[in-house]
């Protein structure tokens, strides 16, 4: 069988003529930065139950509809991030 230019490369090599930015270190994932950015965004979401939000009624008392929602959507990114943590962990 001839060879031909297209060969496969083992895929952590990659050539720096073909990508420069190889020499700068951009060819990887930001695990700690996304790890930061997550946590801080759930406590956001989380500070934002303290304000003024009224809520409807629902049988007599005060159901907050906007605080399911927020409590859900922290719960969901906490969620996210410890099994992207937990994936990392398994990987090393």
């Amino acid at each position: 069988m001839a060879s031909t230019e297209l060969e496969k490369k083992p895929s952590q090599a990659i050539d720096p003529a073909e990508e420069p930015s190889v020499e700068w270190g951009w060819h990887g994932g930001f695990p700690k930065g996304t790890q930061i950015a997550g946590w801080f965004s759930v406590v956001a979401v989380l500070c934002m139950l303290i304000g003024n939000h009224q809520g409807i009624l629902s049988g007599g008392g005060h159901f907050k509809m906007e605080d399911v929602w927020l409590i859900g959507t922290a719960a969901v990114l906490a969620a996210g991030l410890l099994y992207d943590l937990a994936k990392n962990k398994r990987r090393r």
